[in-house]
């Protein structure tokens, strides 16, 4: 493929020059010219070589850079190496018979962004972010197949420019799977489904938050799982030995979901609540009725709305978590989360802050999570470290 020259915006030039990878919106001075996939040379306006990359249009911007090396060819050989580079470090995961489900390929993580690759035993599911990187598709599932590790390939199209799920079966080649499969994870069994919408049935980049609740926090406690999916915090508490677990959501199919991987690890159903129901009616319910907890996972996701309400991480995580320490136990402990991108720790922090001055509570962090290290980052990049944890304990 021809190789076009671009020109960064002076504005824009900093952040690309300090090893940043993304190329922003209206960074490049004129993109008419410019197809989705297109390789580009990226330079300043005084002509000064900033890297090699494509053009593609995704919620994060408009391009990745993938080297700084104007020499480096981008080809399947690129491709198949930036795989072969990021398999390699997930060698102690592969060899773990306890976890069989991982994040294989992070994007610009591990060198080239637009797409990941997870690991589901002996399947694997590439997620796509944008009409451009998808033009390199048959480079990315030969190399994926060289690699020896599929049975079968699935893929989730996330094209629209606010990275919502395009519709359609996801089966690429190989075998197709009789889903659900049942993963592991740290000795924990969850049932998965890699051709049923948008998500498989778990966030793989929780895995060391639900391990740490397990193992240090949920024995003989009394757990509130909120937004709760298909259980999977539940489940991990219950396998710490907690004395019961409560699961709200509003989705109906969390009902038949959360029962279904309780039932896979042999936990006792009749120590477990299952509701689906809105989880804002849900802590009025409880106030209501004196309930609390003492653990309560506060994991909504960015955005939500239901028929009543809509949820902004960003806007409304304060006020959600002002009820949370309503319903919490003394020295209980709260599991704040939140995979919105667009603000850091430190903010984040600054809303557990809020909360608890406005419920003239004192608190304590006990611990903090960020992204597991098959989920690569960069450093220069804070949005690609989007994954926020904290364990609060409730001190008054």
């Amino acid at each position: 493929m021809d190789i076009v020259k671009v020109q960064l915006e002076t504005k824009y030039e900093k952040s690309l020059s300090n090893n940043s990878p993304l190329i922003e919106k209206e960074a490049i001075r004129n993109t008419k010219h410019l197809a989705e996939g297109q390789l580009i040379d990226v330079f300043t306006g005084q002509n000064h070589f900033i890297g090699r990359g494509y053009y593609a249009i995704q919620n994060k911007g408009i391009g990745w850079i993938l080297t700084r090396d104007k020499n480096q060819p981008i080809n399947f050989d690129f491709f198949q190496d930036q795989i072969k580079n990021a398999i390699h470090k997930r060698s102690s995961l592969l060899a773990d018979e306890k976890t069989t489900a991982f994040r294989l390929f992070n994007g610009e993580g591990d060198g080239i962004g637009g797409f990941t690759v997870d690991l589901y035993n002996d399947f694997l599911l590439i997620q796509w972010y944008s009409i451009g990187i998808y033009q390199y598709k048959n480079w990315v599932i030969d190399a994926l197949e060289k690699t020896g590790l599929a049975k079968g390939i699935y893929e989730k199209k996330r094209f629209d420019q606010k990275g919502t799920y395009m519709e359609g079966d996801d089966f690429v080649t190989g075998t197709q799977g009789d889903f659900p499969i049942t993963i592991l994870e740290n000795g924990i069994k969850y049932a998965v489904d890699l051709n049923d919408g948008a998500m498989t049935g778990i966030f793989l980049d929780q895995r060391d938050v639900r391990k740490t609740i397990r193992d240090k926090y949920a024995k003989g406690k009394n757990v509130l799982n909120t937004f709760s999916y298909t259980g999977a915090f539940s489940v991990a508490a219950a396998m710490g030995q907690s004395a019961s677990t409560t699961s709200v959501d509003l989705a109906n199919r969390s009902l038949k979901k959360t029962k279904e991987n309780f039932l896979l690890n042999n936990l006792d159903l009749e120590k477990q609540k299952i509701i689906v129901e809105d989880v804002f009616h849900y802590f009025k319910y409880a106030v209501k009725k004196k309930l609390a907890f003492d653990m309560v996972v506060l994991d909504p996701p960015s955005f939500a709305r239901s028929k009543k309400h809509t949820f902004s991480a960003s806007k409304d995580y304060t006020k959600l978590l002002k009820e949370v320490i309503s319903i919490t136990n003394r020295d209980g402990i709260i599991v704040a989360s939140t995979n919105c991108s667009t603000f850091d720790m430190k903010r984040f922090k600054s809303f557990i802050l809020a909360a608890f001055d406005h419920n003239k509570a004192s608190y304590e962090i006990v611990e903090q999570f960020e992204l597991p290290s098959d989920f690569a980052s960069i450093k220069s990049l804070k949005e690609s470290n989007y994954l926020k944890v904290l364990f609060i304990k409730k001190k008054i």
